[in-house]
């Protein structure tokens, strides 16, 4: 969902390219219950897994599949709103980006794609120290990872263009918040300016 033009200007303060040698590309909840959402975006969410799959990076898809019964409080936000296994709303969507047999499928059942999912074991296993997010929904799942993994010590790009969700505003409220004190944001063309760049 591309931002209105320069939005979150105001707030970004800090530039840096990520480091394609220390990071990975997280691409959250790009499944069948969120096709409509995640529509807009497809083509910079398959750009992006591109652009990082060309620099060595590794890339994780996650997929939120709600537990029987769901625990609070999301069954309290989102009654009746279920994403269940084995179904086609838990599965991921094929336009998002071409997948590789080595790509790390985390099922999460929470906003956070770090919590009780082991994630956070598998990137420092592989030595990574930064992470690209992109996917759906922008204010909820992808804000949230991005936030949880700056708390835990990774260096945090979010996507502008590969991200996506209900409404301009809340989009948009992510990026100030997120380029204020959590996350660089990035789009298609400033990554494949920066990883062009780290391959020189």
């Amino acid at each position: 969902m591309p931002p209105s033009p320069k939005y979150y200007a105001k707030y970004e303060t800090r530039r840096r390219d990520p480091n394609p040698r220390a990071a990975a590309l997280l691409v959250i909840d790009v499944q069948g219950h969120f096709a409509s959402l995640a529509a807009p975006a497809m083509p910079a969410i398959a750009r992006t897994v591109a652009l990082c799959r060309a620099a060595g990076m590794p890339v994780i898809y996650t997929r939120h599949v709600d537990p029987v019964p769901r625990r609070a409080p999301l069954d309290e936000w989102w009654p009746g709103d279920r994403i269940d296994a084995g179904t086609p709303a838990a599965e991921l969507l094929p336009g998002a980006g071409r997948r590789a047999p080595g790509d790390l499928v985390v099922e999460k059942s929470t906003y956070s794609a770090f919590h009780g999912t082991g994630m956070e074991e598998a990137l420092r296993g592989a030595g990574v120290e930064e992470v690209v997010v992109v996917g759906v929904m922008t204010n909820l799942c992808c804000e949230t990872t991005a936030r949880d993994a700056f708390v835990r010590g990774f260096r945090v790009f979010f996507s502008a263009d590969a991200t996506a969700t209900v409404s301009r505003d809340l989009h948009e409220a992510t990026l100030a918040n997120l380029a204020y004190g959590f996350a660089y944001i990035v789009d298609c063309n400033r990554l494949e300016a920066a990883l062009g760049k780290a391959a020189n």
